[in-house]
């Protein structure tokens, strides 16, 4: 005759996280025992505690484990739509300049989409959230840095000839703006440090710009060193560390509220 093992036996038979779990989840071995004792209990209980045996950890990522791949892929989903847009972003920024940005807006319409099928529990709202508020701040920030952070990366210093301001009309003022003249005689406009050239009386000076070689990026005059992305690289990295930490700290704290719920449904 087979011997049908207690709840005691098949609780000490986990291990000690899935015990862990279970009883931040109210599941302790108290309750276990008060739930097994009810009709029909024994059966709903051995299959609560058959989710988190170790045999059960070798299962198929498919929805037969203790965390369900539904549970998983939205997400996921929010993760990979922000990711991609990032990249996007990234990609188009030496062609549209600042009007990336909108790029990236379109691609966060998809993040808030990509997150429908989340539960609607106070915790993965706040993350649900949490999550979209990062992916747009990175965007942002992104599209007015990226400028500095290529100059950084693979700028070269180069003597320049300060060539005469340019003047452009903009919602109705008279914008100046530094420019300059690299080796190869071609006249661009610099990234900010208007005050720095504006005056005419420095046409025709030599001065340092750190100078993009690939010709996608305008100059920045000045030493590589003068480059400041520190405070917007700081936030970048930031709202990177939160897109990527969010949806994970959902999925970690979703498995024991998710086994807690189903028993409940199930009594």
């Amino acid at each position: 005759m087979t011997h049908e093992r207690t709840v005691d036996e098949q609780f000490a038979e986990l291990p000690e996280s899935s015990r862990r779990a279970l009883e931040q989840a109210g599941l302790g071995l108290p309750e276990l025992r008060r739930r097994a004792a009810e009709e029909g209990g024994a059966r709903r209980v051995s299959g609560i505690l058959s989710e988190f045996s170790v045999s059960s950890r070798t299962r198929r990522f498919d929805g037969e484990g203790p965390l369900q791949w539904l549970d998983v892929w939205p997400w996921l989903r929010m993760l990979l739509v922000g990711v991609a847009g990032f990249a996007v972003c990234e990609l188009l920024n030496p062609v549209m300049g600042d009007l990336s940005l909108f790029v990236g807006l379109v691609f966060g319409v998809g993040v808030r989409v990509a997150g429908f099928g989340i539960d609607d529990s106070p915790r993965d709202v706040g993350l649900r959230r949490l999550t979209v508020l990062a992916y747009h701040v990175l965007i942002v920030v992104a599209a007015f840095t990226t400028h500095q952070w290529y100059l950084q990366l693979r700028g070269a210093e180069r003597p320049v000839t300060i060539a005469a301001p340019d003047h452009t009309m903009s919602r109705g003022f008279r914008q100046t703006y530094c420019r300059v003249r690299t080796p190869d005689g071609s006249a661009h406009r610099v990234l900010g440090n208007r005050e720095n050239c504006a005056d005419t009386s420095r046409t025709g000076d030599i001065a340092t710009a750190v100078v993009d070689p690939s010709g996608y990026y305008g100059p920045f005059l000045g030493a590589k060193a003068d480059i400041d992305s520190t405070l917007p690289t700081t936030v970048s990295l930031a709202s990177a560390a939160v897109l990527l930490l969010a949806p994970a700290t959902a999925v970690v704290l979703r498995r024991p509220r998710r086994i807690a719920r189903k028993d409940g449904a199930a009594g």
